[in-house]
């Protein structure tokens, strides 16, 4: 029914040798949850009593329902867009608009078939989830209601992240359209909750049928009046109603945006002027004017060309708007008339920076695989230009393509120093003074992991040669280090900000991470460099958190950030260098190119 583009994905997709792997890393990841939330509730020092066992299922479903929605709201809508994009920078999209297949077959086959490998593993979780009802502390309806709330979701963002894809003919402008239209839907769900608060109507229930997080939150809290529909089945059928909506939508709009233009040809001279001399000088010139190239070529096709797309404003545009609504709403903590809230600059601080991480890793990684998909990228490499002209080239563009996106974390860091946020300030002190220490670390660790996620979109760009592979990959590494991260601090605020009966499982948690990261760095090219950057990455990252966190747990103060920021340069300032010296040295090897072996 769905046509041969989903046929053969749903034939191939259990095939692939990285099939298994993910769904075992999937469990994987469950189990270290689930140690980590026993650790929390219980502890392996004393037998659970029933009460204890039914608040460790408790916490258990919290965790791994809001970590799954979370994964399954921008991956869903990741997969798709790239699915469609990929197509587009092969120039095979075209090809697919040529057959007989209908327009529904393209476009349903295109969303439902990149969300195949997703409901695998989604569906692998379920037996997990009802395994928990043997805990206690949940009951059957709100495991069902919590699948209903995810699988919607990530059929609402898969067909979203599609229709993106079809409207724009770039990987990043699709890539990174998708990841802030989720974002801005959720901001604007939120404003529309606190204007039904301003005027006085209760509009909870209407934010639950839209907002996935809200819906979750009501299927573990359920309502005490009794709703005749429950929230999750509302907010289900309302996504399902959505989805048919951005998919019929695409679907009318198939042809209009594809192809989205034709190439520009140099009008034909009259016969007569065909002996002109001005006419034959003038045979296989470019139109336009001569434009003079920069000594380093690479980087001068990255900025002074549209290398991604035209209307590249579109995205800065979509940044700003999301920002200044992240903006609004954590200045409201900020400013608000009662006491601030402990880490009150986390509120903007790690919203801004984490968007502007996936976009900017987005950037770097699209980079290499548009130019592979439309083979540019082999001719590049058989010119004379050098692997130092290549690397830096790339990262300079990438650098100045995403300068509205680095800039914004760095003034709102500034913005919470002048207001005294980044540190407590007592008495008369001045704040910008007490804060101008620890703004100077935030600033540099903003600009140590901007370096990382741009070195890491370029070597594992290079590295892979699937580009769907490499932009999960990359993509992937980003959310998962600041899905970590937090996933880590929710844990040690519910404890109390107790660490040691948590170190154990902690150390689990870790060693999943390490594990992941060195199969992205380096699994079929392993080096011993890479290697030590897979086990020092994780670490500090999780050093950094636990040392702010615990330094003094419920006040208004961290501990210094001087010690976590020289922790977090130095090991990421390692991993930069680790991926960037093989690019330098040993360009042809780094890519898997050389022929060593077989001479």
């Amino acid at each position: 029914m769905l046509g041969p583009i989903f046929n053969r994905e749903f034939l191939t997709v259990p095939r692939r040798d990285r099939h298994h792997a993910a769904r075992a890393s999937a469990l994987g990841l469950l189990w270290v949850i689930g140690v980590t939330a026993w650790q929390a509730t219980v502890g392996f020092t004393k037998d659970a009593a029933l009460g204890e066992t039914a608040r460790f299922g408790l916490l258990l479903f919290q965790i791994t329902a809001f970590v799954q929605l979370t994964l399954l709201l921008f991956f869903s809508a990741l997969s798709a867009a790239s699915t469609v994009s990929q197509e587009k920078d092969r120039r095979t999209f075209v090809l697919l608009l040529l057959t007989d297949m209908r327009y529904y077959e393209i476009v349903l086959g295109k969303m439902l078939g990149s969300l195949l490998p997703i409901a695998i593993l989604f569906s692998i979780t379920v037996p997990f989830f009802a395994m928990v009802l043997l805990l206690g502390g949940v009951s059957g309806a709100q495991v069902a209601q919590a699948i209903a709330v995810m699988a919607a979701t990530a059929i609402a963002a898969g067909s979203l992240g599609g229709l993106v894809a079809l409207w724009r003919e770039r990987t990043f402008q699709a890539l990174a359209l998708a990841v802030l239209a989720l974002v801005f839907y959720l901001l604007m769900v939120m404003a529309l909750g606190l204007v039904g608060r301003a005027i006085g109507s209760d509009w909870s229930m209407a934010t639950a049928w839209l907002n996935p997080f809200v819906a979750m939150m009501y299927v573990l809290e359920p309502p005490a009046d009794g709703a005749l529909v429950p929230p999750a089945y509302g907010f289900a059928l309302t996504m399902l109603g959505l989805s048919v909506g951005l998919n019929g939508f695409g679907i009318w709009k198939l042809r209009k945006w594809n192809p989205s233009g034709e190439p520009v040809q140099q009008r034909e001279a009259p016969d007569d002027a065909d002996d002109k001399p001005e006419v034959r000088a003038k045979a296989h010139a470019a139109p336009g004017e001569v434009r003079q190239v920069w000594a380093n070529p690479i980087l001068w096709r990255e900025i002074r060309t549209l290398a991604y797309g035209r209307r590249p404003l579109l995205v800065k545009v979509a940044y700003g708007i999301v920002t200044v609504l992240i903006c609004y709403y954590a200045f409201a903590q900020l400013h608000a008339p009662y006491e601030r809230p402990a880490f009150v600059a986390a509120y903007g601080l790690v919203p801004v920076a984490v968007l502007s991480l996936l976009l900017v890793s987005a950037q770097a990684v699209t980079s290499i695989t548009s130019e592979r998909d439309g083979k540019e990228l082999d001719l590049l490499l058989v010119t004379d230009v050098s692997p130092k002209e290549f690397v830096f080239g790339k990262l300079g563009g990438v650098l100045y393509n995403t300068k509205e996106f680095v800039i914004p974390p760095l003034l709102l860091a500034i913005y919470y120093a002048i207001q005294g946020a980044l540190a407590y300030t007592r008495g008369d002190e001045i704040a910008f003074v007490r804060n101008f220490g620890p703004l100077l670390c935030v600033l540099g660790a903003i600009a140590v992991l901007i370096a990382f996620v741009m070195t890491l979109g370029l070597h594992v760009a290079l590295r892979i040669e699937n580009s769907r592979a490499s932009i999960v990959h990359t993509l992937g590494t980003v959310f998962f280090l600041s899905v970590g991260a937090l996933v880590s601090i929710y844990l040690i605020v519910i404890n109390g900000g107790s660490l040691g009966n948590q170190l154990l499982s902690f150390s689990a948690f870790i060693g999943l991470g390490i594990g992941g990261l060195w199969w992205v760095l380096s699994a079929d090219r392993p080096s011993a460099a890479l290697t030590l950057a897979s086990v020092l990455c994780p670490l500090a990252m999780f050093y950094s958190v636990v040392n702010i966190l615990i330094a003094k747990p419920g006040s208004h103060e961290s501990s210094d950030p001087l010690v976590p920021f020289l922790v977090i340069g130095t090991a990421f300032g390692f991993t930069i260098a680790a991926m960037l010296v093989p690019l330098l040295s040993e360009f042809d090897v780094a890519l898997g190119r050389t022929t060593a072996n077989e001479e």
